[in-house]
Order: C-alpha cells, then structure tokens, then sequence
C-alpha cells in the first residue's frame, strides 16, 4: 500500500465519523434513537438494506464460494431480489400500520408474549454466531491479508471505530452513514471487477481458465452446497426469514416516513441485489483463473495483487471497510433495539426516554465482547465462509419463517400453535447444530448421521414443513385467537386497523403506486432473464 492509499482509508473513516457525530446531537428519545424518528426516504432506505447486507463476509465467502464452486452461490443474491418484494408488499404494511419497534412486538400483539421473548432471545444468540462472529471474522481475515495485523487486534479497531458512531447517533447515523458506504462498496468493487476482467481476457477468457461447469447456476440434486432443489424450495424460506422477519433487515424500513418509502426502498434495494453476482461472486472466479486461489483468500489476493495502482487499491480497501463497518453498525443498533424495547421496557414499562437510549447504548457492548468470543466457532463448520452463515441460519430460520406467514395468512393460527412450533423448532435446529460439529469432528453417528449430514437447504425445507404442521394441527386443537387481538394484523383482518400510526403510514399516491408496481415487474423480468442466461 502507498501513501496515497492510506490517505483515502483515513478520508474515509473520518467521514463515517463525522456523520455519526453529527446525528448524535439530534438523538433526543427512543424514537429518534432506535428508528431515526420514523422519517427517512426510500433511497437512503434502500441504499442502508443493501449494505446492511452486503457485509465483508460477502466479498470475502461468496468471492471465496465462486472461487471454488462457480456462480451457484450467486442464487441466493437473485432469489433476495424476488424476496425484498414480498417483504414491500406483503410485510411492510403490517410492520408500519401497527407501530411496532421490533418483530419480537409484532409476535406478541398477533401471538403473545411467550412468542416475543422466544424471537429476542434467539435473535441475539442468532446475531452472536451469526452476523457479528461471522463478520468480523472475515474483517480479520481481510486485515490480516492486507496489513498483517492478527485476528483479534483486527477484531478489536473494527469495533471501536464502528461502535464510536454507532452508539453516538442511532439508527439515523447508520443508515445514512450506509447510504455513502453502498456507494463506496459498489464502486469499489465495480473497479477490481473491471480490471480483474480485463486482465483474464473478458468473460471469454475467464470461461476458457475454468471448468464450465463453474458458470451453471443450476447444479444436480445430489450436489453438496447448492443443489436445485435446495435453491427452489429451502433458500427462500432463508430468505423470507432473513429479509421479512428479521430485526437487522426490517428495522430499516420500520423507520421509513410511510408506505411509499418503505416500499420503494425495498424495491431499489431488490436492483442492487443483481450486482453482487457480478462484483462479488465473479472476482472469486478470476482469482481462481489468474492465481488459482480458492476458498476465502480469494479475494483478499486480488485486492493486495498487482491488478490495482497507488491509490485505486486505497478505495477497494474502503468499499471492504465500507461493508464490514456497515453491518456491523446495522447489527449493533438491531441488537440494542431488541435488548432495551423487548426486554430492558418490558420489564420496566416507566423507563425515561433517556434511560431507554443509555440501555440501548450499553448493550451494545455486551454483544460485541460476546460476538469476538465466537468467532471459532466458525472454522469448526465450514472453511467457506458464506456457506456457513447460510447453513447456520438454516437451522435457525424456518420455524420463525413459518410462524410469521401463517400468522398473517391464517387468521386461525394462536399462540399455543406458534410457540410450540417455535420451541419444537428451536430442539430440532439445535441437535442438528450439535450433531454437524461432532460430524465435521470424525464422530460416528450411526444411525442418525443423516440427520447431520442432510444438506442444509434441503433441511430447511424439513423443518420449515415440521414447523407449518405444528402450527396448523396445534392451532386446530386449541381455542380459537382473540378476534380484537388480530385485527389488523392477518390478510382476512388487514382493513380494520385504524390508529393515529395506521393512518400516517397508509398514505395512498396512486402515481407512486403504479410506478412501485411497474418496478417490481421489472425486477422480476431481469432475474428471469439472468436465470435463463446463466442457466
């Protein structure tokens, strides 16, 4: 690295911090703190989805899955796309009408409260092993590369700088600290792309390097990561968990200023879910061809190769820096949303305002000392980064999937349903877990090694069906919900909401409307046509 790269990392990062400076002085309440005051506009809303998201373990595990499997792992960026739209069109206007902070609060006013202290608790453990370890390992593994410092100093700077602006101003300074770093990641990536191309002769070339099966997107059912049948049928129930039900995802639009907003940014955001495949999945694939590296140091060696002068690898180092930072910002805010509304005002319902944005920013600590402790825990599942997180969140996932929709297609569905699909769930996701570490140990299992070795999509599926069956059968045999309890919040009850909150959410534009409706079906047809490009 030059000086002059140097300079651009630090122009950035006193950027971030600037911004989250600024919107520290106008955090005054909870409102301001945990939902940027309920008023932010579809762009910025879309922009903070998408970097939310696109978090360092993206550029390095689907970089690192490409490298090594080809464009498969790409699937689950495109089916996101089709994902973002239900969460826009289906979700948000019960998020919004109801007024809820949190998706616990939204399980228990449709469920009850057994149902939201279950979805916080696991919610934090999820972020635990999941966002927070996953993303800082990769952080370090990034930094390593580039700077030669070790895991957890890495680990330790990240956190700080991160924590400075994310416990200062709220949500407001995340989000529109990731609207510039979307930007920044996008660029950069759009740069190492361009030049790692060129370098490898075009997408012509990089064909001619690779075996052809490393650009089929579809791949047998028998295939270890990525069969079809997982990809059809298990990574959306995933998806509608991670980007419909989930507290780090949704709280973005929960903030929106109504409908519309919300709405449109999760269509923007469904437009930027296309280019991971092109700048995140693909640079795994020309790292294979110009180096024949694989696996997670893919991408690291094309960013420390000779691909970019003084000053270009300056920005590709931010966009990294961009979309680690962002996520774990986004993951910080969710977190001490969920710990200070869930269960910190729960238990003490005349908490100040003031006390309520102290707690929430205590809490963040917690989880960070937490999040560096289980970072091992990774290496002990997969040495391919992305396929990790997936998996893990498959045994997390479907029973909350499962009672989300059934909770609002199904006004029959009750809170003994829920909860005994929830805890069933929580058992059989949790023997799997354990039972896939003693695997990857050398333990015989004997008979029940199918059990742990069943592919992770496909057992989504599983338990995603265990899951609706439970709901269904226990809902059947116990009383029927209270109908007042439901009102507003199930398809058959949608209308009957009407509240000072209702109201200022439900704003209705028709022209707003029809252009929503046209770019949904634009999205659709461009990932239509993709799937059957790469077919």
């Amino acid at each position: 690295m030059s000086g002059l790269d140097y300079v651009v990392i630090v122009l950035y990062f006193i950027m971030v911090l600037g911004i989250g400076v600024y919107f520290s002085r106008r955090t005054s309440d909870s409102t301001e703190y945990f939902l940027a005051g309920r008023n932010v506009g579809w762009v910025a809303i879309g922009a903070s989805l998408f970097a939310s998201n696109i978090s360092s373990e993206h550029f390095i595990g689907l970089a690192g899955t490409g490298s090594s499997s080809g464009l498969a792992v790409g699937h689950f960026e495109w089916l996101a796309a089709f994902i973002v739209l239900f969460l826009g069109w289906v979700f948000v206007p019960f998020y919004l009408k109801s007024g809820v902070f949190t998706m616990p609060e939204f399980l228990e006013r449709r469920y009850g409260r057994s149902s939201r202290m279950y979805l916080t608790s696991v919610s934090i453990v999820a972020y635990v092993i999941t966002k927070i370890s996953v993303t800082l390992f990769a952080g370090g593994l990034l930094l390593n590369k580039i700077l030669g410092w070790d895991m957890m100093t890495s680990a330790i700077v990240l956190i700080i700088v991160t924590g400075i602006y994310t416990i200062a101003g709220g949500l407001s300074a995340v989000i529109y600290t990731e609207l510039i770093q979307s930007i920044i990641l996008i660029g950069g990536a759009i740069v190492l792309t361009v030049l790692g191309l060129n370098e490898v002769g075009g997408f012509t070339g990089l064909q001619a390097k690779l075996p052809p099966e490393f650009f089929e997107m579809f791949k047998g059912m028998n295939h270890p990561d990525f069969p079809w049948t997982g990809i059809i049928f298990g990574a959306p129930i995933l998806g509608i968990w991670y980007w419909c039900t989930d507290q780090f995802i949704v709280q973005r639009v929960l903030s929106a200023k109504n409908i519309n907003h919300a709405r449109s940014g999760a269509i923007l955001a469904g437009f930027l879910k296309i280019l991971p495949v092109f700048i995140l999945v693909l640079p795994g694939l020309i790292a294979a061809a110009l180096f024949g590296t694989t696996g997670d140091e893919a991408y690291p060696t094309l960013v420390t190769s000779y691909l970019l002068p003084s000053g270009l690898k300056g920005i590709v180092i931010a966009s990294l820096l961009a979309a680690l930072m962002s996520s774990l910002a986004s993951v910080f805010n969710s977190t001490s949303t969920l710990f200070t509304i869930d269960f910190y005002k729960n238990f003490r319902p005349d908490s100040s305002e003031v006390e309520l944005v102290l707690v929430g920013r205590l809490a963040t600590t917690v989880m960070v000392i937490l999040g560096v402790l289980a970072v091992p825990l990774i290496t002990m599942l997969s040495s391919q980064l992305f396929v990790y997180l997936q998996s893990v969140q498959a045994y997390i996932s479907p029973p909350i999937a499962a009672v989300f929709i059934m909770g609002i297609f199904w006004h029959r569905a009750n809170s003994r349903g829920a909860i005994s699909a929830l805890g069933a769930g929580a058992v059989l996701g949790a023997l799997r877990f354990v039972l896939e570490i003693l695997v990857k140990q050398g333990v015989s299992l004997g008979m029940f090694e199918w059990y742990a070795t069943m592919n992770f999509l496909h057992f989504a599926v599983f338990l995603f069906i265990i899951s609706v069956g439970i709901v269904y059968v226990v809902s059947l045999a116990t009383p029927r919900p209270n109908q007042q309890q439901i009102t507003g919040l199930t398809m058959a009850t949608a209308s009957e909401m009407q509240t000072d909150m209702s109201r200022r959410m439900d704003v209705q534009d028709p022209l707003w409307n029809r252009i929503n409706i046209i770019a949904s079906i634009v999205l659709v047809v461009s990932i239509l046509i993709l799937w059957v490009k790469f077919a």
